[in-house]
């Protein structure tokens, strides 16, 4: 078993880690120009493309398990209905988003207060990476099928890919030819049409090989279509409730000052990099967990669910221990700003112990998700957002100041963690024995 979970993982490590090293590039470029409000730009307009783009990222997740319980039992025809459909679902919601992108970016705006400047040049990257819409969307349903397929490399690749191409342009466009916030937009962009490009390519040399007649009432069968958004919208609720709270985090963030928004910016990248580590092995437990389900394998899933927590929690430690040692180091990377590293500094214990404390709760997505029993995921999203997340931050912003936000961010990772275990006896492991 712990060979199937490293093949898996490995993989998913390695591009999961390329996501967050696009990330600290771009906050490290934007971070060395002359304003802190280039910096701010991209922190809002980031949170702004994750309200659209993780919104769908249901694309991704339930199409891994969907596929993977399919593949397991031996539904080849279903599988590939099963990505036709997702795509054709990408295709139509990235429409809706282009046509609708000015009332998307005006709410946006009116939400997060940011300063003159700031919003300023949020606008600028906003209407150049919003046509990357069409890619984001459709790279979602394809790395999530080759997951639910069993084969993580092909999504290392692309994300590999994906990520390197857009650091180099970002580089060329931002520090070559003095772009500032715009040069980043359109470095992901360009980046995300070749990205999918490539994953088209990859899907047609080893899956497309096979000829189904699939018409397109299969894609659109009421049956599995309500299925599939059965699913998703509990993922679509679930992954909103986490982007409203990180969301609310820059907000606030924003409202305290370009420096604090800009600390935080760095601090969320240091979240983001041990986060990606240890979805490593809820990737690999997604589709593990979904193959053994669907191969009524009960025995196999319960050893998946063991022992790719043993090394997510490993991951997480070891998260904590590297922070611990060269947190402040790794900030000064960020910004050469001596008011952004201090402020940075006086907050990182959050930081610190972030990476084990939120293991949990993102090893136990994986299997909720492989399992799709995603209306548990959604109601414990819930709880934690409402009835801890919210209270966190408002009983302590008078007293804690800053520190209030974070936390209010390792509380609400905290309450989805223990929710999450509480629930697993009943969901996943009784209901399969």
């Amino acid at each position: 078993m712990n060979k199937n979970i490293l093949r898996l993982a490995i993989p998913n490590i390695i591009s999961n880690l390329s996501v967050p090293l696009l990330g600290v590039v771009d906050t490290a470029v934007v971070g060395h120009l002359d304003h802190i409000y280039y910096l701010g730009a991209i922190a809002v307009g980031g949170v702004i493309f994750d309200f659209i783009f993780w919104g769908f990222g249901f694309l991704r997740m339930g199409t891994t398990g969907l596929t993977a319980q399919a593949h397991g039992a031996g539904n080849d025809r279903e599988v590939h209905i099963i990505l036709r459909r997702v795509l054709l679902v990408a295709v139509s919601i990235s429409v809706v988003i282009l046509l609708t992108q000015y009332l998307i970016l005006d709410l946006s705006l009116l939400i997060v207060n940011a300063s003159k400047e700031v919003e300023e040049f949020t606008r600028a990257y906003f209407f150049i990476r919003i046509y990357s819409a069409p890619a984001t969307l459709a790279l979602f349903g394809l790395n999530g099928w080759f997951l639910g397929m069993q084969n993580s490399t092909y999504p290392m690749i692309v994300t590999i890919v994906l990520n390197v191409l857009n650091i180099i342009l970002n580089l060329i466009l931002v520090l070559g030819f003095e772009m500032n916030v715009s040069g980043v937009a359109l470095g992901t962009l360009i980046s995300n049409y070749i990205a999918v490009t490539l994953a088209l390519i990859l899907y047609k040399k080893r899956y497309g090989g096979k000829n189904y007649s699939i018409s397109l009432n299969d894609l659109i069968d009421p049956h599995e279509l309500k299925r599939f958004f059965s699913v998703n919208r509990d993922i679509f609720i679930r992954t909103v409730c986490l982007i409203f709270s990180y969301a609310f985090f820059m907000a606030k963030s924003a409202e305290s000052g370009n420096v604090v928004l800009a600390a935080n910016t760095i601090l969320l990248q240091l979240w983001h990099i041990s986060a990606y580590g240890v979805d490593g092995f809820a990737f690999a437990a997604e589709s593990l967990v979904g193959k053994y389900k669907g191969a009524n394998k009960n025995d196999k899933l319960a050893e998946a669910i063991k022992k790719s927590f043993a090394w997510g929690l490993g991951i997480g430690i070891a998260g904590t221990l590297i922070y611990g040692i060269l947190g402040e180091q790794m900030i000064a990377l960020f910004t050469d700003k001596e008011l952004v590293v201090t402020a940075a500094g006086t907050v990182i214990i959050w930081t610190i112990f972030a990476p084990v404390v939120n293991s949990v709760c993102f090893v136990w997505d994986g299997v909720f998700i492989g399992a799709t029993e995603t209306g548990t995921m959604r109601n414990t999203m819930l709880f934690a957002t409402i009835l801890c997340f919210l209270p966190a931050y408002y009983f302590t912003k008078d007293s804690l100041g800053v520190h209030a936000l974070w936390l209010a961010m390792t509380a609400f990772m905290v309450a989805r963690g223990v929710a999450l275990s509480v629930m697993a006896p009943s969901k996943i492991l009784l209901s399969n024995s």
